[in-house]
This record gives structure tokens, C-alpha cells and sequence, in this order.
């Protein structure tokens, strides 16, 4: 197993590298950096001439080699995280590019788990429940639940929960984790409760996506899974319904779902991301789209390269995963 591991790292590292300079490169296409940004902000607000204010943006850029190639920038970057863990300082923020990230990002990726747990315990639970009830009312149901999950933009839903909430019921804490009273009071049950009646509408867009696909696979899987030999055979000596499929069918239906979540994190980080920046809330996602609207560069380079890497821990776990269950995978993937 220990074999089967370090071959999944070593085969990952090329592969973070490869993100890495293509996530970049895409950063830098567009035309612009923040010395523009500082040009426009001293022509729109500080009432500069363009001629001074072309000239500060210059010495700027100068400053801080943003006036180098993008691949002398790049491998300075890449020096950087390196040999000092430096991945940059957030021109915006004005403080490093770590702060940053480590402010924001447990936030969103306690989100996200949050989603990922309830997407998976709910999705395969009712996908259970749907296949050993076949074309009943209540597959039907679940079935189109899954339709709609699976459709309709997650951004989509976040603007109507805000409608909702905003115009319907008069809400007006929308974009912040605690209301006022609680932003700097210790940890209580009434500000768990604040919390949760901040961050339901994310949770529950976020989980939406995740809990269709779970269902949707584990009702198809679990589904041939009840018609295979083994499992006529386990009937034939008398077991219970119940026995059959939770005993021998449902843990052969998994091993997709399994597999799957390689990328479920990074989906429903993907998801928290979407409905964060509809509501405004202080995680990744905001981030991400007002560092690229200024050109702050290595914060939106970092927060790419984080979410890649997830998306390579996640594979790594689910190869994890399915190598404890399935012994076929051990053998033939290097374990």
C-alpha cells in the first residue's frame, strides 16, 4: 500500500507543475496589471493628470518587476514558494499572499466538507431507497430531485434564494458569517445558530449538485448490482431483503462512487465558490474574481494552484479508498 502511495505522489508533482504554468499563463493573457489599476485609481479619484499618473504606474511596475517577462515573473514566483514558502505579496491586500489564503481558505474548505458529507450520506441514502423501489412514486420523485440538481446552475439558485431572501422576507445580514453582535464574541450556541442561519443558502446549493449525482449513480449501480448472480444467489439461501442489498449489493454499488470522489471535493469547492460570490461571502471565491478584475496576479495564481492541488489529493484518496476496497487495484496499480 505504502508503494501503491508514493507512486500516486510522484506521478501527481509533474502534474501540479504542468497546472501551475498553464494557471500562469491564463492570469496573465488578459491585457493589464495592477499598475493600470493604480493608474486609473490615481486618474479617477486622486484627480492626477495621465501624464503623472502613467508615470507612478510605471515606476510601480518597475518596482515590483511586474515589467518582466511573464516567464522571468513566473519562475521568480516559483523560486519563491520554493525556498522560502514566499508565494507572493497580494498588492490588493496589502500583505502577503499566505495571509491571505490562510485567512480565507479553512472557511471555504470547511464549507465545502461540510457539503461533501452531506451530499454523500444523503445522495447515497436516497439512491438506495429509490432503487429497491423501482419505478414507485417515490423513484419518480427522487429521480426528478436529481434532474433538477444536476441542471440548473448553481449561480441560478443562488440568485433566487437572494431574491427570496432580499425582497420576500426582508433579510438584510446577507455577505458577512455573524451578524454584528456575534463577529468578535466567543464561541457560543447562539452564535453557532447565527452562523448556520448565514451559511444555510450555500450549504444547500452547494450540496444540492453533489447529493443529485450521488443519487443518480448509486440508484443505476445499486440497480445491476441487485441483478447479479452473486446476488440471486445470496436470495436462493434464504437471506432477508435487507441482508441482500446492504450486506452484498450496496458495497459493490460503491466502488464508482468511490472513485468519484477524486473530484468531489474540488466540485463542491467549485459550488461554494459560485454561491460564495453571490452572497458576497469572505472566502476563495470573491477572492479570486476581485483579485483578477485588479490583475493581483499571485493571489489569483495561488488560489488556482490550491484548488488544483486538491484536485490531486482528492484523486490520491479515492485511489486510497478504492485500493482498500478492491484488491484488483492494489495488484495492478503497484501496491
Amino acid at each position: 500500500m505504502l508503494r501503491f502511495l508514493l507512486v500516486r505522489i510522484a506521478s501527481s508533482i509533474p502534474v501540479l507543475i504542468i497546472l501551475s504554468i498553464v494557471t500562469f499563463a491564463i492570469i496573465q493573457a488578459p491585457p493589464g496589471d495592477y499598475a493600470d489599476y493604480i493608474r486609473s485609481q490615481l486618474i479617477n479619484q486622486s484627480g492626477a493628470s495621465f501624464e503623472a499618473a502613467d508615470a507612478q504606474a510605471q515606476a510601480y511596475r518597475v518596482a515590483n518587476g511586474l515589467d518582466q517577462p511573464m516567464v522571468v515573473q513566473y519562475f521568480a514566483w516559483m523560486k519563491g514558494i520554493i525556498t522560502e514558502g514566499d508565494f507572493g505579496y497580494s498588492m490588493f491586500y496589502n500583505k502577503p499572499v499566505a495571509d491571505v489564503v490562510a485567512e480565507r481558505l479553512p472557511r471555504t474548505l470547511l464549507l465545502a466538507l461540510v457539503c461533501h458529507i452531506l451530499a454523500s450520506l444523503l445522495g447515497i441514502g436516497f439512491g438506495i431507497w429509490a432503487a429497491t423501489r423501482q419505478y414507485s412514486w417515490i423513484d419518480s420523485l427522487l429521480s426528478g430531485i436529481s434532474f433538477l440538481g444536476m441542471t440548473v446552475p448553481r449561480f441560478l439558485m443562488a440568485l433566487i434564494i437572494v431574491y427570496l431572501l432580499v425582497f420576500q422576507f426582508n433579510v438584510s445580514e446577507i455577505g458577512s458569517f455573524f451578524s454584528p453582535q456575534y463577529g468578535g464574541a466567543p464561541w457560543s450556541w447562539d452564535k453557532f445558530v447565527n452562523l448556520v442561519s448565514h451559511v444555510w443558502p450555500v450549504v444547500a446549493i452547494a450540496t444540492f449538485g453533489g447529493l443529485a449525482y450521488n443519487m443518480r449513480v448509486m440508484r443505476g449501480n445499486l440497480l445491476d448490482t441487485l441483478n447479479a448472480q452473486y446476488v440471486e444467489t445470496a436470495r436462493a439461501k434464504g437471506l432477508s431483503g435487507s441482508a441482500v442489498v446492504m450486506r452484498h449489493a450496496v458495497p459493490n454499488a460503491l466502488h464508482p462512487l468511490v472513485m468519484y470522489q477524486g473530484v468531489v471535493l474540488p466540485y463542491m469547492l467549485t459550488g461554494e465558490i459560485e454561491t460564495a460570490i453571490i452572497f458576497s461571502l469572505p472566502t476563495v471565491g470573491p477572492a479570486i474574481v476581485g483579485s483578477m478584475a485588479i490583475g493581483d496576479v499571485y493571489v489569483t495564481a495561488t488560489f488556482m494552484m490550491v484548488l488544483s492541488a486538491t484536485l490531486i489529493v482528492g484523486n490520491i484518496i479515492a485511489d486510497m479508498l478504492l485500493a482498500m476496497l478492491d484488491p484488483r487495484v492494489r495488484q495492478y496499480g503497484g501496491a
